[in-house]
């Protein structure tokens, strides 16, 4: 396993230097105006991470065989875009009126640097430049059939709004249905988690020109895929409040709050055995989207 976590590693160090090439290039700082603002979203853009989204797309595509068939610019829009849909949902869980978070991956958050409206805003305009940016026929430099570019448009703002990722914001907030049992909160985290992920590894099977049994597994990999990375984020914020408070965080839903630690892990490595179970149909060229799904549920930050 060391060394399959060693390539792994060196995968994901690869694809996040191509997703970011592609992002500075797409979400260029502009000439004149508005300064201000792009400096507040690449804040928070260019500010680290692991690209998970973008990298699933990468992944999948490959896996598809679109490295061969399909150059990366039939991809790359689509992964820049779910990465730039993703960050604007963290700029505005950090503000006071969400979590209230004054630091993000050793930085302060956008809020903090930038003031509570600009960050507002830089979310509001890396939501909006997202989707000009997946729509966009140009940028995919004719390597994607036009109706191609109006699915994956249509299905990142589905992703993303109140049936997806937002939806299960609201969920999370306590405005919608309560959360107290595993039903609940698993629906909560499969959208609020889960439909970016299924968005990502579903539009790098579509784009990379997979059989319809090829991007149905990839979505339902990427949606459950979702849960686990979930589950696994539970365990470890659970493990930590641990340990810094000596308590458990009962504030927020979680699995280890509602199940226990323990069985968190199981339901966790149990969404793992179904995504190498989905990835039974494809080759080697499938390896890295294996290697992501242990990450997730075992990695330890």
């Amino acid at each position: 396993m060391t060394t399959s976590l060693s390539k792994l590693h060196d995968y994901m160090a690869d694809r996040r230097a191509v997703v970011d090439a592609a992002l500075h290039g797409f979400f260029a700082r502009p000439k004149r105006w508005p300064q201000r603002l792009y400096d507040a979203s690449a804040w928070a853009l260019f500010g680290g991470g692991k690209r998970m989204r973008p990298v699933l797309a990468l992944a999948s595509f490959e896996a598809v065989g679109g490295s061969a068939d399909r150059p990366l610019d039939a991809i790359l829009p689509a992964a820049c875009a779910v990465e730039m849909v993703h960050t604007y949902s963290l700029v505005h869980d950090d503000l006071p009126c969400m979590d209230d978070d004054d630091e993000r991956r050793g930085r302060p958050t956008v809020h903090v640097q930038f003031g509570e409206a600009l960050a507002l805003l830089a979310g509001d305009a890396l939501l909006t430049e997202a989707l000009r940016l997946i729509a966009d026929r140009g940028a995919y430099n004719d390597a994607v059939p036009a109706d191609e570019i109006m699915d994956a448009t249509s299905a990142l703002a589905r992703a993303a709004g109140w049936l997806g990722m937002v939806g299960g914001q609201s969920i999370d907030l306590g405005f919608e249905q309560p959360v107290n049992d595993e039903a609940s909160l698993t629906f909560l985290h499969r959208r609020k988690t889960g439909e970016l992920f299924r968005f990502s590894t579903w539009s790098g099977a579509l784009l990379g020109g997979g059989t319809p049994t090829q991007v149905h597994a990839l979505s339902e990999y990427g949606e459950t895929l979702g849960l686990a990375f979930q589950i696994s984020d539970d365990v470890l914020d659970e493990l930590e409040d641990q340990t810094e408070r000596g308590d458990t965080a009962a504030d927020t839903p979680s699995f280890p709050g509602l199940i226990g630690i323990d069985a968190s892990r199981e339901r966790a490595e149990a969404l793992l055995v179904r995504c190498n179970e989905l990835l039974e149909g494809f080759d080697e060229r499938a390896d890295p989207l294996r290697q992501l799904a242990w990450f997730a549920v075992y990695r330890d930050h």
